[in-house]
């Protein structure tokens, strides 16, 4: 049907060639992440007894976002006109509903050929049969799934936790680490410190669910990721420090997404104990906190309530889900995708009519992102360049829509916003929330009264959180979702932000 090194390849391809040079690293000196949505087209005439690599299929990028930053408690407003969170996978998503709506409007306005066929219900849609969307991710999503057990025969990338002899509390080794600048590569999942991986590792490790960390540099050994090859009693063993018959798990790679303030925190002892999984993270900051939630715990909620948020649940009879995701080359592991964007989401009770929890591919490609910190320190090191690699400020945005499709933002504005400009249409990126309820009012607008959903017809909505709220089903399995720890913890932003019209 498609495999994952296809669907990488064809994201790279459309880094490459549609989206132009505004906003992307500047070379030998900035990396980036990037992320994308896939559309997946079947036959029409597909046959029940085809097996999946006999499928022919027609693969497209919808939407695309590239980005390492989030911005602080601080700078966030109640206007809805700044991007909170810049992390490629958010932009990717918001991107995504940017096509969505406009998706809606050739479906519903104009009558054109859409992605949407009418519902069962007055005023909804829902997607066409023969298409699924497939998320893509340059590397493993901050928080939880970045947290990967390290095997005994890798060298030792992280700052190794140690007890300090006097009262047994672990103090971090620094042996080569001169400031803080070192430690946050320790903490950075595709620091060239944080991910060195030894060549030659025997292909029997490897195949391990506990330490699927990619191809080998030589690309010669690709692990298996479709199983974590270890039963029940050897994950245990392995979750206490020790495989049996393979190798001791002696430490985790870390993730800078700190745990949820006043939740349960880390354990932050030597080796593999220094994290805890499974629970919620809040992307760090540089000084001033933030309120966003690790990418891991974002698309474990899509894997829940889908990928189009409330607003768009008005006039979608399901929700969007992702039927995959795939990572590219970096430190992976399987079993830690699992945990973090299925695993937690397992047995969520009490959700309404449309919504589930349904199953998600995962699987890694063996085929590096070329702008991501690990491919330019390859680049800079063969140039015999120095200095010190830093991420892109810039974040770029790119959606299958035939007006304005790019959009590139820095700290949250357009780029080149001025100060005096803030608080300007003109400085609002296309994806921010007030833009994107912007073009949901639009669409509302141009539908017919008799022919809109029930749920903006009962009652008269204004603001933004009205609307979000009017979407009765979607936050009833939001409401159920929260019942579930550790999802209980999620942070979210007061009311008073969402009070924009």
């Amino acid at each position: 049907m498609w495999t994952a090194d296809e669907i990488a390849q064809l994201c790279y391809a459309h880094y490459r060639g549609k989206l132009p040079k505004q906003g992307k690293p500047e070379p030998n000196r900035e990396w980036t992440l990037l992320a994308a949505v896939v559309k997946i087209q079947s036959p029409a005439d597909q046959t029940w007894d085809t097996t999946d690599k006999e499928v022919q299929v027609t693969k497209e990028v919808v939407s695309m976002g590239t980005g390492t930053k989030c911005i602080g408690q601080s700078k966030m407003r109640k206007s809805g006109d700044i991007l909170n969170d810049s992390h490629a996978e958010i932009i990717a998503k918001r991107s995504f509903q940017r096509y969505l709506l406009h998706q809606l409007h050739l479906a519903a306005v104009l009558k054109e050929d859409s992605i949407f066929v009418p519902g069962t219900q007055r005023g909804l849609w829902k997607l066409r049969p023969d298409l699924s969307f497939v998320f893509f991710s340059s590397h493993t999503p901050c928080g939880d799934a970045s947290i990967i057990p390290m095997l005994e025969f890798e060298e030792q990338p992280c700052c190794l936790v140690i007890s300090n002899g006097v009262n047994n509390s672990p103090v971090e080794r620094s042996d080569n680490l001169e400031d803080s600048k070192d430690k946050r590569d320790c903490e950075d999942p595709d620091s060239p410190v944080a991910k060195k991986m030894k060549l030659g590792a025997p292909a029997r490790a490897l195949s391990s669910g506990l330490a699927h960390h990619g191809m080998q540099e030589s690309g010669t050994v690709k692990p298996d990721v479709s199983s974590s090859g270890l039963t029940t009693e050897e994950e245990l063993d392995a979750a206490k420090g020790t495989a049996p018959g393979r190798f001791r798990v002696v430490d985790v790679h870390r993730t800078g997404a700190k745990c949820v303030p006043g939740d349960t925190g880390d354990l932050r002892k030597p080796g593999a104990a220094y994290h805890q999984v499974g629970l919620l993270r809040v992307k760090p900051g540089r000084g001033d906190r933030t309120c966003s939630m690790s990418c891991s715990d974002k698309m474990a909620r899509w894997n829940v309530l889908g990928c189009q948020g409330a607003l768009l649940m008005h006039f979608l009879e399901k929700p969007i889900y992702l039927s995959a995701v795939v990572v590219g080359k970096c430190p992976y592991s399987q079993e830690a995708m699992r945990r973090a964007l299925t695993g937690r989401c397992q047995e969520v009770l009490d959700l309404p009519r449309g919504f589930g929890v349904p199953e998600l591919k995962i699987e890694q490609s063996g085929l590096l992102f070329e702008q991501s910190r690990r491919a330019v320190q390859v680049q800079v090191q063969r140039a015999d360049g120095a200095g010190r690699l830093v991420p892109c400020g810039a974040a770029i945005s790119w959606s299958a829509v035939p007006e304005h499709p790019l959009d590139v933002t820095a700290n949250g504005f357009p780029q080149g916003t001025t100060k005096k400009e803030i608080g300007s249409p003109r400085a609002r990126s296309r994806i921010s929330k007030v833009e994107l309820f912007r073009s949901f009012q639009k669409l509302l607008s141009s539908i017919a009264e008799d022919k809109q959903p029930d749920s903006v017809r009962v009652q008269k909505l204004d603001t933004y959180q009205e609307y979000k709220e009017a979407a009765a089903a979607y936050q009833e399995a939001w409401r159920a979702l929260r019942r579930k720890q550790p999802f209980a913890s999620w942070i979210r932003n007061p009311p008073d932000y969402h009070q924009f019209k």
